[in-house]
């Protein structure tokens, strides 16, 4: 009994399919901490662009 299930792989694939996905996951946490100072000090620009662009109407 012992032996057929370590045998068994018949959930091997959705164990790979939640590595991948945490991986994934992983990978997009890392990209918005080391990005995020930087998008925010585009949209700051933009937003006081915009704004001293209304404010000379």
């Amino acid at each position: 009994m012992l032996w057929n299930f370590l045998k068994d792989q018949s959930g091997a694939t959705a164990i790979e399919y939640g590595l991948i996905g945490s991986i994934v996951f992983l990978g997009c946490i890392t990209a918005f901490y080391a990005f995020g100072d930087s998008a925010q000090e585009m949209y700051n620009y933009i937003s006081s662009t915009i704004a001293e662009a209304v404010s000379r109407r």
